[in-house]
Order: structure tokens, then sequence, then C-alpha cells
């Protein structure tokens, strides 16, 4: 999800929801401690220079159990940010620590924003050296045509 998909989602919200992959909620009473730009300058194993940037946003709990993040703050706070840290329009990261700091991508289901979870891969895997997978078919899809498989004077063998 992009900076300006989620200003539009926000407009319309009376509340704002996280919600991990597996159905949890993230507690109701969360803040949002950070908003910025997370810069990624690697090389990949292909030897690849890259760069990524994503809009970054930090969720934390805190013992405030009466807190409540409203949507027109957040949007305050994204604003604030554009203006002082001039934030573009990027795909949004979201920071939460559930047993550890994890990352994850952001959607909406139309009625919270969900926690995606994220993965790694082999940005260069023709230089990698990981083996192309191979088909797997189980015997019994192979063909019983009779000229397509070796039977005892057939003069196959």
């Amino acid at each position: 999800m992009k900076l300006s998909e989620i200003k539009e989602i926000l407009a319309a919200l009376n509340n704002v929801e996280f919600q991990l992959e597996n159905g949890t909620f993230v507690p109701e009473h969360f803040h949002v401690t950070e908003v910025g730009t997370v810069t990624k300058h690697f090389i990949d194993c292909g030897g690849t220079v890259r760069n990524e940037k994503v809009v970054n946003f930090q969720l934390w709990n805190a013992n405030d159990f009466e807190h409540r993040l409203k949507p027109i703050k957040l949007l305050n706070i994204i604003k604030l940010s554009e203006e002082k840290l001039g934030i573009e329009d990027g795909e949004i990261e979201v920071e939460y620590q559930n047993l550890t700091i994890g990352k994850y991508d952001l959607d909406f289901n139309g009625k919270a924003f969900v926690l995606k979870n994220k993965t790694t891969a082999c940005l260069a895997q023709d230089a990698c050296g990981i083996p192309e997978e191979k088909q797997k078919i189980s015997l019994s899809e192979l063909s019983t045509n009779q000229s397509s498989c070796c039977i005892p004077n057939s003069g196959c063998c």
C-alpha cells in the first residue's frame, strides 16, 4: 500500500485498527511512534547494486491502555512527516514487535489495516547457483499407453 492510499482510507475512517495476517489484532492502545523513510543501499549475490526506499511506520504498545489513535491524528502525523522530512508517496512498511521486531507490508480489508507477512527471496537467481525446481509428477500420472512404456518383447530394451 502506498502512502497516498492510506491517507485516502484514513480520511473515511472513524477508528484505526491494525490486524496481523493470522487475524490477531494489534492492541487498540497502540501508538505510531515513527513515520519516516528507510533507504536500503545494497549489493545482491549477483553483484548488482540496488537501492530500495520505503515509508516506514513503527507501531508500539505502551501501558496507557486508554490511548486510542484517531484517523485525524495519524493523518496529522503523516502530514508533518511529509513537510519536515520531505517524504514522498511510496510503499509503506510497518515495524511492529510481536515476538521480535517484524517488518510487514500493509493492506486494507475494508475495516482494518492488515500487516502482511514479508518474505525474502534471491534477487539474482540466475547468478545464485540455485538449480531450477524440477517438475514433480507421481507415477500414477504417467501415461499407461502401451506405445510409451516398455513391455516384454517390445524391442525397447
